[in-house]
């Protein structure tokens, strides 16, 4: 599969809001204890949200694309299954709910990420915001774009800049093993403004508007990340893991660092290096 139409990207983007409005906006601040629910870890969510929105997804791409595959955040495939998912012809990545501890402790920082890929490769990439309503897009080859419903599409394009005085971007520590965790708060002394949203899909957003540099991730869950590096990388940024593989969405282990250029990248990396 090459690419997706202008046609069918304004399909997928009404099919994710037209969700998102049905299954997640009408939960929001609104879940009784049941719910919700922990999987690997206490603080590792899932909600009646997350459920319903990812199967309301698949049901709506299903009935347009019936050939495609389907990755989901709460389906639980295995590594075999997922990584046979990902090589076929057409295959859509969903994260209903990107933000689930937010989006239950009612903070207004989630969304909903959807990607296309394409044996083995990412096609096409959104990060939506239920809560206001817009989006980041991006095609392979066209580049990544800011949308709402009211306005025009505005092109996202990082300008060649030097890197930044101080380092400003996302890393969540409490991700990394114990004994990485010393070194990555170290990796921070005398950089910027340093936190986490505990969201992918915003903090992707923050570094595509010129809000941020960096992100750095110690998962590489291909939910939280494929569209997003795909945004990235159309933007002009860099998407590349700290052994110096560019990301890819087979790419099950390794540390994530995602940056506006490549002296962005370069800088981070060596003050992790440098621990």
């Amino acid at each position: 599969m090459s690419s997706f139409s202008e046609t069918e990207t304004a399909e997928l983007i009404e099919i994710t809001r037209t969700v998102a409005k049905a299954e997640i906006l009408p939960r929001f601040r609104a879940l009784d204890v049941g719910d919700i629910s922990s999987k690997s870890r206490a603080d590792d969510l899932v909600t009646v949200a997350d459920i319903s929105a990812e199967a309301a997804l698949v049901a709506r791409l299903s009935a347009r694309y019936p050939d495609a595959e389907f990755v989901g955040e709460e389906a639980g495939l295995n590594p075999e299954d997922r990584a046979k998912a990902l090589s076929a012809r057409l295959c859509f990545v969903i994260d209903p709910v990107d933000g689930t501890y937010n989006f239950v402790n009612g903070l207004a920082v989630f969304g909903t990420i959807l990607a296309a890929v394409s044996e083995g490769e990412t096609l096409f990439g959104l990060l939506y915001d239920p809560v206001l309503d817009d989006w980041v897009v991006a095609r392979k080859g066209h580049g990544a774009w800011y949308g709402r419903p009211e306005g025009d599409l505005t092109r996202l394009k990082f300008p060649p800049t030097a890197p930044e005085e101080k380092l400003t971007g996302f890393l969540t520590i409490s991700q990394f093993p114990e004994d990485e965790q010393p070194r990555m708060a170290k990796s921070l002394v005398g950089a910027g403004r340093v936190t986490s949203l505990i969201c992918s899909c915003h903090e992707y957003r923050q570094v595509l508007i010129g809000r941020a540099g960096f992100v750095m991730n110690a998962y590489l869950n291909v939910w939280d990340h494929a569209a997003g590096s795909l945004a990235i990388r159309e933007a002009g940024g860099v998407a590349r893991l700290l052994d110096g593989r560019d990301y890819a969405p087979s790419l099950y282990e390794g540390r994530l660092l995602i940056a506006r250029n490549d002296e962005v990248w370069a800088k981070y990396a060596a003050r992790v290096s440098a621990q």
